[in-house]
């Protein structure tokens, strides 16, 4: 029995099997190193999809940040240009009244109805006067140079001591609404 011990023993202190189980044990260790190493590629590459994704969330916001700014600048001027001319419409509308009040108050009256154009007078200037307030004016261009931009040439004439291109005769009054043209003057200029 002592050799079949002995022969364990010789067994169990070989180089050889010795070699393969430290292969074995650096070979699991090599394995154990290397799953490690794909889980931290996976765990940065996880890392990275996340900070794109982040990137990506950040751009989207700061978009839809700036389309509701702009937005918002867009209605207050809209709100602005609205509230700027909201007479525009209504002040279109009396510019005939205006004209045909000026008309009235042009004809030769008798001393019997001297009162009567009196009253067609402060009827016009409060008229003007509630216009003015809000902006609406007349465009001054009698002996002017003539502007295509708030006059309409009807007729033009030739008359001495007179430059050419200067406007001789209005035949219709022209308004503006703060910077904004109602209705150009109809004007007669100089040749």
């Amino acid at each position: 029995m002592a050799d079949k011990n002995e022969e364990v023993k010789d067994v169990s202190k070989d180089p050889e099997i010795e070699n393969e189980n430290a292969e074995e044990e650096v070979s699991e260790t090599k394995q154990e190193e290397i799953e490690e190493v794909v889980e931290d590629i996976n765990e940065e590459s996880e890392v990275e999809k996340l900070c794109k994704e982040i990137d990506k969330l950040k751009n989207d916001y700061a978009r839809a940040y700036a389309d509701t700014e702009n937005m918002k600048k867009r209605l207050i001027a809209e709100a602005e240009q609205t509230r700027k001319y909201r007479i525009q419409s209504f002040a279109k509308e009396v510019l005939p009244v205006i004209d045909n009040l000026e008309r009235a108050l042009a004809t030769e009256v008798h001393e019997s109805d001297e009162s009567f154009k009196k009253g067609i007078e402060m009827t016009y200037n409060q008229l003007l006067t509630a216009l003015k307030n809000e902006g609406v004016e007349e465009i001054d261009c009698l002996n002017k140079p003539f502007d295509a931009n708030f006059e309409q040439a009807i007729m033009m004439e030739k008359k001495e001591d007179v430059e050419s291109g200067i406007v001789i005769e209005i035949l219709q009054k022209g308004y503006v609404l703060k910077d904004r043209i109602l209705r150009p003057a109809m004007v007669k200029v100089s040749e």
